[in-house]
């Protein structure tokens, strides 16, 4: 159901006033802080990834006893892992909690992050895994697959 003109102009006016009112509160609602946190988070990352492949090239192009070689190896091994973690991480969870469910069955804050509208969550349906495989098994074998 959409709002009327007039609706969408009331809240917007209270968006506004929340925004002056209460600037840090609305930025967290929007999730744009959490949002510029897990892209500075994937851009730290990344430079760390690089870093830790720039330590495992030098420790195969320069000319270093065994052991150093070997332990700065390592170190650009767990350097690299560590930066791709937390690239990874931050891309997969922004840090963003899952918008609650109203009474009405809309999710998340429609005004104060844009209006956009909230795709439904995937439905899982009530059967558990393995009935459902059963049954896509015995379809399977009646179709003579």
């Amino acid at each position: 159901m959409e709002l009327s003109e007039e609706e969408l102009r009331m809240l917007e006016q209270m968006e506004r006033a929340l925004v002056e009112e209460d600037p840090k509160l609305a930025s967290t609602l929007r999730g744009t802080s959490f949002q510029r946190a897990a892209r500075r988070r994937m851009i730290v990352g990344g430079v760390v990834l690089v870093a830790g492949i720039g330590l495992l090239i030098a420790a195969v192009l320069f000319e270093l006893s065994a052991i150093v070689q070997t332990i700065v190896g390592v170190l650009g091994f767990v350097v690299m892992l560590g930066g791709a973690i937390l690239a990874l991480t931050s891309a997969r969870n922004p840090g963003v909690s899952a918008p609650k469910v109203r009474a009405s069955g809309r999710t998340g804050f429609g005004v104060v992050d844009g209006g956009r509208q909230h795709r439904p969550s995937r439905q899982r349906s009530g059967t558990p895994f393995m009935e459902r495989m059963e049954e896509r098994w015995r379809r399977r074998r009646e179709r003579g697959f």
